[in-house]
């Protein structure tokens, strides 16, 4: 009854605020308007993400549909996103065109708990198989991350916040942009107590503290008339504590003194040159990114690993008439984690067609040649159809692979005497049907789409043999609901619902999955200085390996004040009911808490 009733309360206020079509997406590589896509995409602003007052990109990454976070305890804890019931490390993560999945992790995912907002301007989340795009890791989809560029003149912003826990965050960022140079430099900190990562209720009372430091920078020049250079990169350090394995508690977890220290960092080189009058666009990217992972216990150093990522990438998108557009390119990726190293050639093409105004048909070719698995070919369709201003039908489908981790290729135990010689890649295909509706009056937008996905030769740990093999598959269907509308100038709401079924080949549900799942979210703007975002999240009950995780519902408020053009100050409730909840069985999350801030720009 619960589900129902979200759904209903959703539905019933059908939410939008309507500029989709002037959306450009850009993680579709060839930077199409939203209403051109055919894909399934959210866009997810920086605006939106200061409106909720969110500390961290994992809790505006959950405002998709179609997504699922799981994190091992708050603040700094390990935390995953699913997509439409694919693994985590089937997500592709990418910062400016950087990929930054960990090489060092087993399973080659990429941990969301340190990505800080303050420096993200735009998030694009791209449901479904991707690899045509971004080659391999892309099976359950892509979650493309753009920072913050400078706008033109000069602007300075300060702000610092304190809360529950003993939380303390605070930041600085300075730009400018003239005709020729523009640049900008952020700083973001974010300290707090913490609480108990092992759940507090199951008798745990020691409080796990996290740290971390963001440094952002970027400077780019312009050459010639359109043409262009940047440099920037995004580099965190951060502090973690967590619990100790305890055999028998309630997901194997309780009090201890362990420690995590990561480094991680993504940098980019990005020349743009477009000739024959602008009709040609030239785009070449070096890429890097790494990872270092340090853990401690009770002060004594333990596991240690380092990881790293070179991107080499051109890209030519040709506007050959206003109704063809074609882009090929080609990509060299190396990865190193401690002494393996892989790496993986590709090259692609994209070609979009007009047929007629109304119809944007979008197709894709993709061969990968991996040194240790050899070649991989993929493909993808897409098409958007907008017989008018209030309709866009949209349909696609795509091919996605996973070539083996450097991890799961060299570690073998338990009587083997060698790695699995026989992995391959993991592979799925997948399509999707959808539809929009927009109210005549522009108050209300309504959106649905049905997905069906099969992922094969999935890569699972076997004991028998002491190393990974290919022994497992896995379909996922499901719903995908977006919806908005505007009831008055000054009051809006919007909903985001998901139901996913995702099951093995046994009919088993997929662990960490849940049926359910929404976001709904009311926005107050009255005509002044006040604005106020009220949101209900809505969570599934989930299998877990041990156990069930209970549905759980959390309402948070969000609210800021301006006192003046440069002064704002800004407050949030979060979990407004003191719901007792878990993600991951075993795990605590925090309970009722609040924070305030301030915001200075000059």
């Amino acid at each position: 009854m619960k589900r129902l009733l979200f759904l209903v309360i959703g539905l019933g206020s059908v939410l939008p605020v309507l500029a989709d079509d002037e959306i450009t997406v850009y993680g579709v590589r060839l930077d199409q308007p939203m209403t051109e896509v055919g894909s399934s995409v959210t866009v997810i602003t920086a605006d939106e993400i200061q409106a909720r007052g969110l500390d961290f990109v994992l809790d505006a990454v959950a405002i998709a549909p179609g997504v699922t976070i799981n994190q091992n305890g708050s603040f700094g804890g390990v935390a995953t996103v699913r997509i439409r019931g694919a693994s985590s490390e089937q997500t592709l993560v990418v910062i400016d065109g950087v990929v930054v999945n960990d090489p060092t992790a087993p399973g080659g995912g990429f941990d969301f708990a340190r990505l800080d907002p303050n420096n993200i301007e735009r998030i694009e989340v791209l449901r479904g198989p991707q690899s045509t795009l971004w080659g391999t890791d892309a099976i359950g989809g892509v979650i493309n991350i753009i920072t913050k560029r400078p706008q033109a003149g000069s602007t300075s912003n300060v702000f610092a916040q304190a809360g529950s826990f003993g939380s303390l965050r605070g930041g600085v960022d300075f730009a400018g942009a003239g005709e020729r140079l523009d640049y900008r430099l952020a700083v973001t900190m974010n300290s707090t107590d913490g609480i108990s990562k092992a759940d507090e209720a199951n008798g745990n009372t020691e409080s796990d503290a996290y740290d971390s430091t963001t440094v952002s920078a970027r400077i780019g020049s312009r050459i010639g008339e359109n043409g262009s250079i940047q440099l920037a990169t995004l580099w965190t350090d951060a502090d973690s504590e967590y619990d100790s394995f305890v055999f028998g508690a309630e997901g194997n977890v309780g009090d201890g003194d362990e420690l995590s220290k990561a480094k991680e960092s993504s940098t980019n080189l990005t020349l743009s040159l477009p000739v024959l009058d602008g009709k040609l666009e030239n785009t070449f990217l070096i890429g890097y990114s790494d990872t270092e992972r340090r853990s401690f216990t009770d002060g004594v150093p333990g596991f240690t690993s380092k990881g790293d990522r070179w991107t080499y990438r051109y890209q030519g998108t040709l506007q050959i008439n206003p109704d063809n557009r074609l882009a090929v390119g080609v990509e060299r990726e190396t990865n190193e984690s401690n002494d393996d190293s892989a790496s993986i050639d590709g090259v692609f093409a994209l070609y979009e067609f007009h047929p007629v105004d109304t119809l944007t048909l979008s197709a894709g070719l993709r061969r990968d040649d991996h040194s240790d698995f050899g070649g991989e070919t993929t493909a993808r369709f897409a098409a958007a159809y907008n017989p008018s201003a209030q309709w866009t039908l949209s349909a696609s489908w795509g091919e996605g692979f996973k070539a083996p981790t450097l991890f799961q290729t060299t570690f073998f135990c338990c009587g083997a005497s060698n790695p699995n010689p026989e992995l391959r890649p993991e592979t799925s295909d997948a399509y999707d049907l959808g539809f929009v509706y927009r109210t005549v009056d522009e108050r209300g937008e309504f959106g649905l789409t049905w997905f069906d996905q099969d992922t094969v030769d999935l890569i699972t740990f076997d004991f028998g043999i002491g190393g990974y093999e290919n022994i497992a598959r896995a379909k996922s269907t499901g719903v995908e609901v977006h919806a908005r509308w505007q009831f008055a100038d000054w009051l809006d709401a919007s909903l985001n619902f998901s139901n996913i079924d995702a099951r093995d080949a046994d009919g088993a549900r997929l662990i960490r999955v849940p049926e359910n799942s929404g976001d709904l979210a009311f926005s107050i703007n009255p005509e002044g200085r006040l604005s106020a975002v009220l949101s209900v999240r809505y969570n599934d009950e989930e299998q877990d390996v041990d156990g069930t995780v209970d549905a759980w519902t959390r309402v948070d408020l969000a609210g800021e004040f301006r006192l003046s053009p440069g002064i704002e100050l800004y407050a949030r409730i979060e979990n407004l009911f003191d719901a007792q909840y878990q993600q991951v069985l075993g795990y605590g999350t925090p309970g009722l808490s609040g924070y305030v801030g301030a915001r200075l720009a000059f």
